[in-house]
């Protein structure tokens, strides 16, 4: 008896020291502070423990599927963007400053609305804006836009041309409210002809409508997946009628769990497009990215919750729809610092989550790092948002998102933001990437790929990148041999081994864990070289070993518990 009370103490006191040692280690950041960040995004002692719980409960649910190692198209390119609202802005040189900012901070692309009420203002085929004829008379509604496509030529920023908000006169009912879809959606098709007529060569983006998925984007009218879908397709067409590469992007749909006709979830809404076919009429899938709050590392996934993981569940509904090659591109992505002391209390204040500057500007590059790292089917992220025109919005939570204040006082995510984008590593990460991809150094040729994964592969002699996985590979043809070399060694020679198309796909490295490597690859010819593909199999891969090693001990084990029980003896 008095053994079992001594056990039985010894368990307790067992029990609170490591309970004290764990507390202890979360108040301090260390060890299991680090584990539980990086699978919560928590930062609290007690928001981990919580979190903890709730990503176990990930290993009794259906993860999504992503297919991280299909091709995807639109993926390659710079995904540095940030949201403007540079048509708010009177002065023609507080436009140029913005935009020289920007490019200052490396950013490539900027998601810049193009409000319909804003250029065809007084009815249809009307391009004059008499709204300020007393102060500034009549004025040509298209001068404002010109100037900002020619700023983002000059200082070579792409743009995403949201094109939404019809003009009054579209509308014969005024209480549907301002947002609502025109009477006769012709129109809105007719002012996105001219817009892309107009801009054909210098906009590449087109984002059709923002949000149809919650109130009030669609005005007050019941949210009608359907209907977008008609809206989506029919404006697909338009555009590529006008320009075969223009990049049609579908409306980011906003995240959210309710299930009424106001307010829908994104991903039924989604669902019901693929339903209504929507297939094939976006080039890019639109969603918002908002971390509400926890961090960019939180890794917990239920459909119900809300956080910087869930596009991974629009594209399991990709995935599921067939669309596995098309791309997603983040619209909207950020933390809102309204935790900062000198914020007033405001009505819904905390309805975006709440986080200080210094979280702020922190979250943002890991965001950035952790599509990069995990996500091979995200092309670009928004940052929400540049900057307004004045401070006459500070009592609504949505303004302490900006990355600069009106007077262009940078905010600390700016700063933060532009040492990430100049410090980058340029590597690439697990899935299947592009020959033109930015961290691939390769000149040549694009031409078309027979029998390839992506419809184009690149003419040239030399391809030198930078990969961290367990198994790179490389896809290629027209050549007897390739020469590769590994960091600093000795060239391995590659021998052609063509298949049905002609293609060779070669595992240039395998290793056991994750490592990183630089590799350069040369050809005594030019070779058609189509893409490299990089693998994380460090967790199939660590099984058989793990297993050893555990029926190992637990032999062991088992053969000292027989030697006890036969001492006793």
């Amino acid at each position: 008896m008095r053994r079992s009370r001594l056990l039985y103490a010894a368990g307790v006191v067992g029990i609170v020291l490591l309970s004290a040692l764990l507390w202890l280690d979360l108040s301090n950041h260390g060890l299991a502070w680090r584990a539980a960040w990086s699978l919560t995004g928590e930062e609290e002692p007690f928001s981990q423990m919580r979190g903890m719980i709730e990503w176990l409960g990930n290993t009794f649910r259906a993860m999504p599927r992503t297919e991280p190692y299909a091709p995807v198209r639109h993926v390659h390119e710079s995904p540095y963007g940030v949201n403007t609202f540079l048509q708010l802005e009177a002065d023609p040189a507080v436009r140029e400053r913005s935009m020289q900012m920007i490019a200052d901070a490396g950013f490539r692309i900027i998601r810049q609305q193009f409000p319909w009420e804003d250029i065809e203002i007084h009815g249809r085929g009307d391009f004059e804006d008499r709204r300020n004829v007393d102060a500034v008379g009549v004025v040509n509604a298209w001068d404002k836009y010109d100037q900002i496509v020619d700023l983002a030529v000059r200082y070579g920023i792409d743009i995403q041309a949201r094109v939404d908000t019809p003009p009054a006169w579209s509308r014969s009912d005024p209480n549907e409210g301002t947002l609502a879809p025109p009477d006769d959606w012709e129109d809105y098709y007719a002012f996105l002809r001219r817009v892309a007529e107009r801009y054909r060569g210098r906009i590449r983006h087109y984002q059709i409508w923002n949000e149809p998925n919650i109130y009030p984007e669609w005005g007050n009218n019941p949210v009608d997946p359907e209907g977008y879908t008609a809206v989506l397709c029919r404006a697909y067409a338009v555009l590529k009628e006008v320009d075969p590469n223009i990049v049609v992007h579908s409306a980011a749909l906003s995240p959210t769990v309710s299930l009424t006709d106001r307010d829908l979830s994104d991903l039924i809404y989604l669902q019901r497009m693929y339903d209504a076919g929507v297939s094939g009429c976006f080039d890019v899938m639109s969603v918002q990215g908002y971390g509400f709050y926890s961090g960019p590392t939180d890794q917990r996934l239920r459909p119900t919750t809300l956080n910087y993981a869930r596009p991974q569940y629009i594209r399991d509904l990709m995935v599921a729809n067939g669309d596995v090659d098309v791309p997603v591109w983040i619209s909207e992505a950020a933390w809102n610092p309204v935790g900062e002391p000198d914020v007033p209390e405001i009505p819904g204040k905390e309805n975006f989550g709440s986080v200080t500057e210094a979280q702020a500007a922190r979250y943002m590059p890991l965001a950035y790092e952790r599509a990069a790292r995990e996500w091979n089917w995200v092309g670009a992220i928004m940052v929400w948002f540049w900057k307004r025109p004045d401070e006459s919005e500070r009592g609504q939570p949505f303004y302490y998102f900006r990355m600069v204040e009106p007077d262009f006082t940078p905010q600390p995510i700016y700063e933060a933001m532009r040492a990430w984008i100049a410090d980058e590593p340029q590597v690439l990460y697990r899935g299947t990437h592009l020959p033109t991809h930015r961290f691939v150094e390769a000149e040549g040729v694009e031409e078309a790929a027979d029998g390839g994964l992506f419809p184009m592969a690149l003419r040239t002699e030399r391809a030198a990148f930078t990969a961290e996985g367990t198994h790179v590979q490389i896809r290629w043809q027209g050549a007897d041999s390739l020469r590769v070399t590994v960091d600093d060694g000795a060239p391995m020679v590659i021998p052609a081994d063509p298949d049905a198309d002609g293609w060779t796909e070669s595992i240039i490295h395998r290793v056991l864990l994750n490592e990183r490597h630089t590799f350069v690859v040369t050809s005594g010819a030019s070779f058609l070289f189509e893409g490299v593909a990089v693998f994380d199999r460090m967790g199939v891969q660590l099984i058989p070993p793990l297993a050893a090693v555990g029926m190992v001990i637990g032999c062991e084990l088992l053969l000292v518990a027989i030697l006890l029980r036969t001492g006793r003896r």
